[in-house]
């Protein structure tokens, strides 16, 4: 494994290499036999290369868009539905190249990269092969819709021009102007998207346009009257000459709005003919869509059925825990769901309203960071130092956002990793619940993670699973109750557990929708019911699984699956099991399918034994 400083000569030896083009793809390198670890680290970083060529705002959030790469800092990634075939072009010629190379010579860690690029890439192929979807390379959101209400060039392109794009000087305030206009190009190019999904038969849920139309709505508004697209470079560069805010009016008043405009009346006409029928099983080829999707979120080949009764399953064992909790709380009457819908009324356990509200949730936060990042040295031996913030989502983004979500920050420490929480109402967190949310958005969660992977080959930083990313954040909650969160906070613990029940619901719920013709009412009353859940928040939350299929059920099946693995690895070595070791094991194998996962435990088995 590369320590970071050499991580990151490795990434400024790659700014040299020539930039790949559209679907030019260097020919394989013939491994040779007095080096072939630095033949297949050189095809990694090709295949890292040309990944930046289709996805140019990752080179600008890990801060690598200079040098050979500064061309990448006046792009975006095209999303026509030409720009979407030469990705999978070039995804498939990269498959070729990494499933060429000979792996037998090369160290573990090495191995595992390449075999991550093949996983990744298979899976991406198959979901372009779909007649349909905005089908990602190595990420979570897989969908079969390009604009919804959480999807959409109009959600994640404010967003990330305002945190992740930097303005230092004349060329990066170009560089984000030129940004700007390609943004309302990527709107047309979504659009002719949306518009030939319709003519395969493609329409979303009534209730999912009802939401995408409010806040496509408030976009188009604010891009008529400059809003944050204009703030964000105006405030920038106060110091840099130059009528950087007129020129962003204009393009975002011009360009910007007219294309929201046309979405906007697409959506419209979708919405005319739109059912409230929540499932895939309700639209054209869903079910073979939803088979593919819950294979690229698992990362497995189980079944809906299998993934249905899994959740049954777990949600019976966790409930039983919180039965025992509950009753030594005072709360002995009813089902769990009832008397965890009892708690949530606790007036102790709220959020004061409005702004009041607000500054409390953010202070417990930081609070509860301050903690964690004392007790981590008992669980790790290598230690990272995340550099983060808590930032408020944006309130156009708040409705159909989820309660909160983490993650890394940039390579040089530049951009700092975000902890995004949704303050739309207080009454969304609770604080038996909001210490649990943090360690999994955060530390030692998704944004702790993260930082490990810096350490890794290009490639390795770009993609991600999403049963690896969101089992561990899983895991990072359970080893904050193993730490002591909840040593003086049974109700913490409640919130804890619940939040874990809350996951093991999602299989039942997302199978249920996409596979067994469940409604999205019968979704919103299992987890209100059955666990207790916030209503305000699940109702947000079965609208994600409608636009998300199969990807709520990446983070059960991956926390169940690096338990198994610990409880391998304590089995196999006894006395000699150190808990520290084995989170090294799982951190610094970087991000990879659940199978990969197990060969990396493998080799710390080996090695433990010696």
């Amino acid at each position: 494994m590369m320590n970071r400083r050499e991580a990151l000569a490795a990434l400024a030896a790659t700014a040299a290499l020539p930039l790949l083009n559209g679907c030019n793809s260097t020919p394989v390198p013939a491994p040779s036999a007095a080096n072939p670890e630095a033949d297949a680290l050189a095809l990694l970083d090709q295949i890292g290369e040309s990944y930046l060529q289709f996805a140019p705002e990752s080179a600008t959030s890990l801060g690598i868009d200079t040098g050979a790469r500064a061309a990448l800092r006046a792009q975006l990634a095209n999303r026509s539905a030409a720009g979407q075939q030469k990705i999978a072009e070039q995804v498939r010629q990269d498959l070729e190249r990494a499933k060429a190379f000979e792996t037998s010579a090369l160290t573990h860690a090495t191995r595992t990269s390449v075999e991550v690029v093949r996983s990744a890439y298979a899976t991406a192929l198959e979901g372009f092969a779909l007649p349909y979807g905005d089908i990602t390379v190595g990420s979570w959101r897989n969908t079969p819709y390009a604009v919804i209400q959480n999807v959409g060039a109009y959600l994640d392109l404010p967003r990330f021009l305002d945190s992740d794009h930097p303005i230092e000087n004349a060329a990066d305030a170009e560089a984000y102007l030129a940004r700007l206009q390609s943004y309302g190009k990527q709107l047309d190019g979504e659009l002719g998207r949306i518009q030939a999904a319709r003519g395969k038969g493609l329409v979303p849920p009534a209730f999912l346009i009802d939401k995408a139309l409010s806040q496509m709505r408030m976009s188009a508004k604010s891009a008529r009257e400059g809003g944050s697209l204009v703030e964000s470079i105006a405030r920038r560069t106060k110091a840099i000459a130059g009528n950087w805010a007129e020129r962003a009016r204009t393009i975002a008043a011009q360009e910007i709005a007219p294309a929201l405009d046309r979405q906007i009346a697409e959506l419209a006409a979708q919405r005319a003919v739109a059912k409230d029928d929540a499932g895939m099983w309700a639209r054209p080829n869903g079910d073979q869509f939803y088979r593919w999707a819950l294979k690229a979120s698992t990362t497995t080949t189980m079944t809906p059925d299998e993934v249905h009764g899994m959740g049954q399953d777990e949600l019976q064992r966790l409930h039983a825990r919180m039965d025992t909790i509950l009753k030594g709380a005072g709360y002995t009457k009813g089902t769990v769901g009832e008397r965890m819908n009892a708690l949530s009324k606790d007036p102790r356990y709220q959020f004061a309203d409005g702004d009041q509200g607000r500054a409390e949730i953010v202070a417990f936060i930081e609070d509860r960071l301050t903690w964690i990042r004392a007790q981590l040295p008992r669980v790790f031996n290598t230690l990272v130092n995340p550099n983060m913030e808590v930032k408020r989502l944006p309130p156009e983004e708040e409705p159909g956002a989820p309660t909160a979500y983490g993650g890394a920050g940039s390579i040089d420490g530049k951009i700092p990793g975000k902890y995004w929480i949704n303050l739309k109402t207080p009454a969304l967190h609770s604080k038996y619940s909001l210490a649990d949310l943090t360690f999994h958005e955060s530390i030692p969660g998704h944004i702790w993670q993260g930082e490990y992977t810096h350490q890794m080959p290009l490639v390795r930083q770009l993609l991600a699973f999403n049963a690896y990313s969101e089992g561990w954040a899983l895991y990072a909650q359970q080893l904050a109750d193993e730490l002591g969160a909840y040593a003086s906070d049974p109700v913490g613990q409640l919130g804890y557990l619940q939040a874990i029940a809350f996951r093991a619901c999602r299989l039942v719920v997302d199978t249920g929708l996409h596979a067994k013709r469940w409604t999205r009412e019968q979704a919103v009353r299992l987890f209100v019911e059955i666990n207790g859940s916030n209503p305000m928040e699940v109702a947000s939350e079965v609208d994600r699984y409608c636009s998300w299929p199969g990807q709520a059920c990446g983070y059960k099946v991956g926390h169940s699956e690096i338990n198994r693995q610990r409880e391998r690895a304590t089995t196999a070595l006894g006395p000699k099991f150190d808990v520290k070791a084995f989170n090294d094991t799982v951190v610094l194998g970087g991000n990879v399918p659940l199978d990969v996962l197990a060969k990396n435990v493998d080799q710390y088995l080996e090695t433990a034994k010696r």
